[in-house]
């Protein structure tokens, strides 16, 4: 008899030991960030937003971001820029928010924003909230992809490729 209550207390502890322990197996590994597609993206960006003392309405059908493990987002829509001067319409055709420091081949952008970005030509350009240019960075044309849309974002590694049709801009988050 003592020995089957024993055997039962140790199954008891055992089964205690492992329900307590799982609540914490998510804790010491880090899940990849995942890529938000224009249906949750939409879910957290608004349906207007304020750049260069103007109101635009997003384009929520093509918007995306990033969530981090963190909680954090990287954030990006494009938007109606029809309000817009030509020479601001010109670079001015997509909102960013990120909540995390990024780089973009070499050129640092710091967490915050808005940021209004474009592509000009062979050039992604990246402007603080008054249209001020901040920096530009190297574009990349992929004849290869198969289904381009206006706005899209891939993972590429520890990279992500945030496209504009066939044209994309690599960027990571910086360490």
């Amino acid at each position: 008899m003592k020995f089957a209550h024993r055997r039962m207390s140790a199954r008891f502890t055992l089964l205690a030991a492992l329900f307590l322990l799982i609540p914490f197996t998510g804790f010491s590994q880090s899940a990849a960030p995942k890529i938000l597609h224009a249906a949750e993206a939409a879910k957290v960006l608004p349906d207007a937003v304020f750049f260069r003392g103007q109101s635009a309405s997003v384009q929520s059908r093509n918007s995306a971001g990033i969530h981090f493990a963190d909680d954090m987002y990287v954030l990006m829509t494009l938007v109606d820029n029809s309000g817009y001067s030509s020479g601001i319409q010109q670079k001015y055709q997509a909102y960013f928010i990120t909540e995390v420091p990024l780089d973009f081949n070499g050129n640092a952008l710091k967490p915050g924003g808005p940021y209004g970005v474009g592509i000009v030509k062979d050039h992604f350009i990246v402007m603080d909230i008054a249209a001020h240019d901040l920096f530009t960075a190297p574009v990349v044309h992929d004849a290869e992809l198969k289904r381009p849309t206006p706005l899209q974002l891939d993972a590429d590694g520890d990279h992500y490729r945030l496209y504009f049709g066939r044209d994309y801009v690599s960027f990571a988050q910086a360490k």
